[in-house]
């Protein structure tokens, strides 16, 4: 009998979890528990870390699990690794769920960097109105380069600190062109940082910066280990032997 476990945390992970509670298969949702009001899914959900490799090979054993699909997000390196490991110490099958990274268009002015350190170096010494699309975990090294205006837009409002002065909007996505445009223009952005987390739902500012000929400074995905993956959802539905019924 197939038990899945969705590591999940996306919008394709979403996407995701409602085929298999549609298609009626026993699974449970994982939250890893850095957003505070995180989306209900229509599985069982549990929210947390699973305390390294070895505690999730300790959860798959124990709770009964037959199948993970690793559904989080392109940079969450250290738990896609983490997954490789417990399923493999646990012989368990894995698939990753791993949207496409954006190309390059003919019209974009990318700088590509390879993290996020490397992110902040780039930026110019000029002063300049930056938006950071990189979320709240990644920011610290911009403290580095004080002299800039940072928009940042996080899912939750900040709890502690920011380590320098920021306009701070809340708001969960999917983004709009068109809000993407009136965000950039009505805050005179220059430049434009994020992380090529590739996919549909979140592309709407690489499409804006192109349209008002902004720079972006693109952070290259991590390299993770070697695993089967598949970038939409009927491919995994169709691994766990089942097709796709909402059109996903």
């Amino acid at each position: 009998m197939t038990r899945a476990l969705v590591l999940g945390g996306t919008s394709d992970a979403s996407l995701l979890a409602a085929e298999i509670a549609h298609a009626g298969l026993d699974a449970v949702y994982s939250y890893g528990g850095r957003t505070r009001l995180p989306a209900d899914q229509p599985l069982p959900t549990r929210i947390g870390g699973f305390g390294g490799a070895s505690g999730l090979a300790d959860y798959i054993l124990g709770e009964g699990i037959t199948h993970v699909i690793d559904a989080t997000h392109p940079f969450a390196a250290e738990m896609s690794s983490n997954a490789v490991e417990a399923c493999s110490e646990t012989g368990t099958q894995l698939i990753a769920l791993e949207r496409a990274p954006w190309a390059r268009a003919p019209d974009d002015n990318w700088t590509e960097v390879g993290d996020v350190a490397a992110a902040a170096a780039a930026l110019p010494e000029v002063p300049a109105r930056v938006f950071l699309a990189i979320g709240r975990q990644h920011i610290a090294p911009f403290a580095t380069k004080p002299q800039h205006i940072y928009t940042l837009r996080f899912v939750d409002p900040p709890e502690a600190p920011l380590p320098f002065a920021a306009d701070v909007i809340v708001s969960r996505g999917p983004f709009m062109l068109d809000g993407e445009l009136e965000m950039m223009r009505t805050r005179g952005i220059a430049w434009v940082v994020t992380r090529n987390s590739g996919g549909g739902g979140a592309r709407a500012k690489i499409d804006a910066a192109r349209m008002l000929g902004l720079p972006v400074i693109m952070i290259s995905r991590p390299t993770l280990p070697e695993r089967q993956r598949v970038e939409s959802v009927a491919e995994v539905m169709q691994w766990l032997g089942h097709r796709t019924c909402l059109g996903a």
